[in-house]
């Protein structure tokens, strides 16, 4: 299927081909790989950037491609001088050696789609170091959404399909909620039951399902891991792999808490996110826009969904930035604080209101951490300054 959204990192992506012999795209299943790795290819050779006339795609979870790769370097050595695209690599990590031995041979290139990316990178910094790029793929971003001129919405009616519905292009671009609303639910379906289990989640699908919803309502919360585990009858570490598994397969944002050498108490959890919203309002059943705004989680879906756009923006222009979250024990907190090399942090607060302004807890933490900028994140279409230290922020900016 071709999308009519084209992705930001679709020069990237092509950057890397060109400079690398691998190229990794990484990404949770159906965001899009597959679609966007075959239209760079066909682009790229119409082009001529990359100097191959051919390419070929093989798809790891289709038996036919499996059979042939059972002589792989017979089967790939065939193709030498084409773009190599392998679909759901990790599924054969006794590939990657021989990878690493084609390309000192010269004269390949591949393309290689993931959607485990703990399984993929582990083996290819095995064997395929200095050789290969990685690139995360997510649902689409606001940024991107923006470009369809095909629809007909104005900027604040994309902003809230993009919210209520996600990222995964097959539900962004559903006819309707309802459309939208059934097709996370299959998804959602599909990864507890067959890809989690196949991580190494091992316990009963209703035990999953049950774990599904506590993260669901912990969304934007202080991961309190003994309580969940008591819950589930599990005990903390296996808790907090089944946590990092969700994160390794792209569906979850761990954020960190802020650590300084400050003289003060900090909460030192980590904060959970989902990293789409669709799965989140699917997983609170909420299907309308309507039941969103009467819900307990409303700023917490906002905060979710602000910081996720922030991130993936600062990815493109700032990519050696990294985020936390702040709060101490005495009140002072902000939603996201971004650390770039060499420069003072950037705050950001989310603020579900056209007229938002900071709290006390934020003032405390700007006491603290003296940042260089600081943003509260509203839902309205323009940016302007609030005070001499504060910016109100749109996420259209």
């Amino acid at each position: 299927m071709n999308f009519p959204i084209k992705r930001k990192l679709s020069s990237q992506i092509q950057m890397g081909l060109k400079q690398f012999p691998v190229c990794a795209v990484l990404g949770s299943r159906q965001v899009g790989k597959t679609t966007l790795a075959k239209k760079l290819a066909q682009d790229s050779i119409e082009n001529m950037e990359l100097h191959y006339q051919q390419s070929i795609h093989l798809d790891l979870e289709n038996p036919a491609d499996l059979n042939r790769l059972t002589d792989p370097q017979i089967y790939l050595e065939k193709h030498q001088g084409k773009l190599i695209v392998i679909d759901e690599v990790q599924r054969r990590p006794d590939l990657f050696p021989l990878l690493r031995y084609l390309v000192d041979q010269g004269q390949y290139k591949f393309l290689l789609l993931g959607s485990s990316s703990s399984e993929l990178i582990r083996h290819s910094s095995e064997s395929l170091a200095g050789r290969m790029i990685t690139i995360e793929l997510p649902p689409f971003s606001l940024d991107e959404v923006l470009t369809d001129k095909k629809e007909n919405l104005n900027q604040k009616k994309i902003l809230e399909r993009l919210w209520l519905r996600g990222g995964y292009p097959l539900s962004y671009l559903a006819q309707n909620e309802e459309q939208s609303y059934t097709w996370r639910g299959a998804f959602t379906q599909a990864y507890l039951d067959r890809d989690l289990p196949q991580l190494g989640v091992n316990i009963a699908a209703p035990m999953i399902r049950r774990f599904w919803q506590m993260i669901a309502h912990f969304h934007g919360q202080i991961w309190n891991a003994s309580k969940v585990a008591q819950s589930m009858d599990i005990s903390g570490p296996t808790c907090k792999r089944y946590l990092d598994l969700m994160e390794q397969s792209h569906i979850l944002r761990i954020l960190p808490s802020y650590s300084v050498n400050l003289k003060k108490r900090l909460i030192k959890a980590p904060k959970v996110y989902f990293l789409d919203s669709g799965l989140l309002h699917h997983a609170l059943d909420l299907m309308s826009l309507e039941a969103l705004m009467g819900h307990p989680g409303l700023g917490a879906s906002w905060e979710g969904f602000a910081i996720e756009q922030i991130i993936r923006r600062a990815g493109v222009n700032s990519p050696h930035s990294r985020f936390y979250y702040y709060r101490t024990v005495g009140g002072a907190e902000v939603d996201l604080v971004e650390i770039r090399p060499d420069s003072a942090p950037i705050l950001y607060e989310m603020k579900f209101s056209l007229s938002p302004k900071p709290g006390r807890g934020l003032r405390s933490a700007m006491d603290d951490l003296r940042p260089q900028e600081v943003y509260l994140v509203y839902p309205g279409t323009e940016s302007y300054s609030f005070e001499k230290s504060i910016s109100i922020l749109s996420l259209f900016e």
